[in-house]
């Protein structure tokens, strides 16, 4: 028994790839004269099976014409075929990502359709842009503040310090500061024209103890070493006036212990859940023994987990006539990149995106999900986060992991180009056109130490530490990025610098991914080459409007081809040095 079927290939799928609701996909499979086959489709918890017909393009090609659900969602196909051999199953490739599947004599993995919405349009600046990732405290400094916890770094050079390792389990590390804020960031917006930027995202703002600001303690209030209202306004008005955005750090599935909503120091007036079950915030929170047992992301006392469905959360983080996502987008905010969304429910998610877009149509919903978002299963639910009710679209981690494996030999191009296939098949174009394509961030280490061929280092005793690049690992990082970044620009989606990445920063993971920009140290000619690679891509409709197509040269070399309005480009990322 022999049968056929691409995912990819028009002659199998047509049209191909994630498709608007209610429209028809003609499915079709090649086997043999005389097989009868049948469709077999998963939709909403439900099968349906439809013999197919000859398509008459020969006898041994069977099709048929499937009408795709009116509302968006997740579509599962296979096939079953009957002969005179027996009972044979055609279905995806056991790694599941598509194109030409397998034959199996049981049930196999499924192809999928992402069916999405047909009004789905995230905002046109997304795909037009270059963004650049800052931490507030490790940017620029105008006029250094003493934050109201930790201590203050003398040195702007100095390396960011390790937490101690007897600290109480409720402490927060992350309490060494160098005192940037968004001033500083202000001083350098001309900068950041000139380096080719359209978006700043900003890791958290708000009222926090520690410096990262993952652990929220006030989401109504700058953080006092940030600076005020008006700072921040002022920011905004004056990024606006350069043709840059300022996009906000939205974390809502947790909030800091030390929190006017948790209060466990009592450092706020308000009455914390921690502090009295009669808190308007109890209800917030999960306690297994009140007060100090209680549910907290990933087991950190610090950061205690929020119900984000209990009404009164629901309402002053989303619904509210003057909720958090609101109010900020009123004082200059476009839009929110959401920390851990695949661990926010799903209503609060729908809801929130249409809060957003209720202030300004124009505002963006990006989420924090590391993994393929159109199949994510998050807490024993599968999860589409691409079909136009939730996010305009995603940080792109796997193509960041493809490529850093790719250009370090792990993968060859055959391989990258399987992965990259996969997810754009999957992702509606609205979406893929969005994306965040990042390829530093303040979780993982400095993309010239992941290109450097330099391994992580530690200390006998386990602990990481901070090691500088040899001059050698560092001109390999830099090549290796230079060849990284210049395809990234060739790609949908809007590619982001994480801060001091185009400066050669260097530094493994958390905390030394989080050093300080390296201001009068910069490599200046890297500045220059990153500088010049934006604004060509800038300049270029096909590089950031066109049609895609990616090419395995050889194991070493991958082309991407983008076709716009009769033009067409071709980007070669070639590893060899």
């Amino acid at each position: 028994m022999t049968a056929l079927h691409d995912s990819r290939n028009i002659l199998f799928r047509t049209p191909g790839g994630a498709r608007p609701a209610g429209e028809t996909v003609t499915l079709r499979l090649r086997a043999e004269a005389g097989a009868r086959p049948v469709l077999r489709v998963w939709w909403n918890d439900a099968e349906q099976k439809y013999p197919m017909k000859p398509s008459g393009k020969g006898a041994d090609l069977f099709e048929y014409a499937l009408v795709l659900p009116k509302e968006p969602g997740l579509l599962w196909y296979y096939f079953i075929v009957e002969s005179e051999d027996g009972v044979f199953f055609f279905g995806n490739a056991e790694d599941g990502l598509g194109g030409e599947g397998e034959l199996y004599d049981h049930e196999p993995p499924s192809f999928q359709i992402t069916v999405y919405d047909p009004a789905f349009a995230p905002p046109a600046w997304m795909r037009n842009g270059i963004m650049y990732q800052i931490m507030p405290d490790r940017f620029n400094a105008v006029g250094k503040k003493q934050p109201e916890h930790g201590w203050l770094h003398e040195s702007w050079e100095d390396i960011p310090a390790l937490p101690p390792a007897d600290r109480p389990k409720h402490d927060n590390s992350a309490m060494d500061f160098f005192g940037g804020n968004l001033r500083g960031i202000e001083e350098k917006l001309d900068y950041l024209k000139a380096l080719g930027v359209t978006v700043l995202y900003l890791n958290p703002i708000f009222r926090a103890r520690s410096n990262h600001k993952y652990d929220t303690g006030d989401y109504e209030t700058i953080d006092p070493s940030f600076g005020t209202q008006a700072d921040f306004e002022s920011l905004c008005a004056k990024a606006r006036d350069r043709g840059i955005r300022v996009m906000l750090d939205g974390v809502f599935s947790h909030t800091g212990n030390d929190s006017r909503y948790f209060n466990r120091f009592g450092t706020y007036p308000t009455l914390g859940a921690y502090q009295s079950r009669k808190s308007p915030y109890a209800s917030w929170y999960q306690f297994k023994r009140w007060p100090d047992d209680y549910d907290c992301w990933w087991g950190h006392l610090t950061l205690p987990n929020v119900n984000e469905l209990d009404p009164g959360y629901t309402d002053y983080i989303v619904t509210g006539k003057d909720a958090i996502v609101k109010r900020w987008l009123r004082r200059g905010a476009s839009g929110w990149r959401l920390d851990v969304a695949d661990e926010l429910p799903m209503p609060f998610l729908r809801a929130l995106r249409k809060s957003v877009k209720s202030v300004d149509p124009d505002a963006a919903v990006l989420g924090e999900v590391w993994e393929d978002a159109s199949n994510k299963i998050a807490y024993d639910e599968l999860r589409c986060y691409c079909a136009g009710d939730t996010l305009d679209s995603v940080m792109n981690y796997p193509l960041r992991e493809g490529l850093i494996a790719f250009m370090n030999g792990e993968i060859d191009a055959f391989a990258l180009k399987r992965r990259l296939d996969a997810l754009y098949e999957n992702y509606p174009p609205p979406f893929a056109c969005s994306l965040m394509n990042l390829v530093g961030s303040h979780d993982k280490a400095r993309i010239l130490n992941r290109l450097s061929g330099a391994e992580p280092e530690t200390r006998p005793d386990g602990a990481r530490r901070f090691r500088k690049l040899t001059q050698r690992q560092y001109a390999l990082g830099r090549r290796r990025f230079l060849k990284l970044w210049a395809f990234v620009c060739a790609l949908p989606g809007m590619p982001c610098l994480y801060y001091g990445d185009e400066a050669g920063a260097q530094g493994g993971d958390d905390p030394f991914c989080r050093g300080t920009y390296p201001w009068g140290r910069e490599d200046a000619a890297l500045v220059k080459k990153i500088a010049k690679i934006n604004h060509a891509r800038l300049a270029s409709d096909a590089a950031r409007l066109g049609s895609l197509e990616l090419i395995a040269v050889d194991g070493d070399t991958v082309e991407a081809v983008r076709r716009y309005r009769g033009k067409m480009l071709r980007f070669t990322l070639d590893r060899r040095m």
